[in-house]
């Protein structure tokens, strides 16, 4: 089976540590060019990941008639734009989460996706290719903790850093969008269904202007999430499905361990048990599922729908905080 050929936009730090490197371990993949603002800094990046092309541009890297597909792990606020113009070149299009910062700009990349329906399009939400989150979706559902009535989740790490775009509320920056993305995709993946109305709390940071601490309630009608994620608090990670016999905790949730097997905690009516899950990475599997999805013209494994209706539920949720009222989820 062939492999696709892989450009990537920029040299930013989550490409190059986590997300690239993983991606040359896959079977269907092959990073053939990268591109960068500075030409010398994409040469450091090159060399250091054996890319064979660089590029001094982003557009250069799309006028390559060999890169079929590209990752974009640019700024939050480029997302969308860079997106555009990476399909109208014919380019399929991994996007780093979140894929655009308002549900309008995510309806224009969606209204240029539609127009190209041979592109595939996908916001990288890479958790739902672990086997750990497969696992405990399909315990969920079957019933073995009962109904399951309620999803719990904390997602935080410090950072105060004024020249990390994580701070810049014109990029994009801020918890919401950084890591809250996950705690809005995380209940919508394991209910199957899509929260009516949100309630939500923000602290903002004096200085950059960006939610900082976030908590919010997830109304699903006969089901609720409730999550507090920031972006200055102690490292920590814990998300926990409660059922009316049971419950499923997931030892580290979004970064599983690369050395050992990932565990999910399992208590149910006639006991408990740990689950192992085999040791992978997930930004692997990631990068293969969408190579094969380009294969085999199959579907994504998050397609824009579904990342449209994740953002609704962000928006609804800085409306929440700054309304400081429940919000409905058109």
């Amino acid at each position: 089976m062939r492999k696709i050929r892989w450009g990537v936009l920029s040299t930013a730090r989550i490409g190059l540590q986590k997300v690239l490197p993983a991606m040359q371990q896959g079977k269907h993949g092959e990073l053939i060019a990268l591109a960068s603002r500075h030409l010398e800094s994409a040469k450091q990046a090159a060399a250091q990941l054996g890319i064979p092309k660089v590029y001094g541009s982003y557009e250069e890297l799309l006028n390559d008639p060999e890169v079929e597909a590209i990752y974009n792990p640019l700024p939050n606020h480029l997302h969308v734009p860079w997106s555009i113009k990476a399909i109208a070149a014919g380019k399929h299009v991994l996007c780093e989460k979140p894929i655009a910062t308002s549900v309008s700009e995510l309806e224009q990349l969606i209204d240029v996706a539609n127009a190209h329906p041979q592109i595939k399009v996908m916001e990288a939400f890479m958790y739902r290719q672990h086997p750990q989150w497969l696992k405990a979706r399909e315990l969920a559902q079957s019933g073995k903790i009962g109904e399951v009535r309620t999803l719990h989740s904390f997602i935080s790490f410090f950072s105060n850093d004024a020249k990390n775009v994580r701070n810049k509320p014109e990029m994009g920056g801020g918890t919401l969008f950084d890591i809250g993305c996950y705690s809005v995709s995380i209940p919508r993946f394991i209910f199957g269904a899509e929260p009516k109305r949100v309630c939500a709390l923000m602290e903002y940071d004096p200085n950059f202007g960006t939610d900082r601490l976030v908590s919010a309630l997830l109304d699903f009608g006969s089901q609720t999430a409730t999550f507090t994620c920031s972006m200055q608090l102690v490292r920590h990670q814990s998300a926990t499905i409660f059922g009316t016999t049971g419950k499923i905790e997931m030892e580290i949730p979004l970064n599983p361990p690369l050395d050992r097997p990932a565990k999910i905690f399992l208590q149910h009516g006639s006991g408990s048990e740990e689950i192992l899950i085999d040791t992978c990475n997930q930004f692997t599997l990631q990068g293969d599922a969408f190579s094969l999805s380009i294969i085999n013209d199959a579907s994504v494994a998050v397609p824009l729908a579904d990342s449209l209706a994740n953002m609704k539920v962000i928006e609804a949720l800085f409306e929440s905080a700054r309304k400081e009222m429940w919000i409905s989820v058109q």
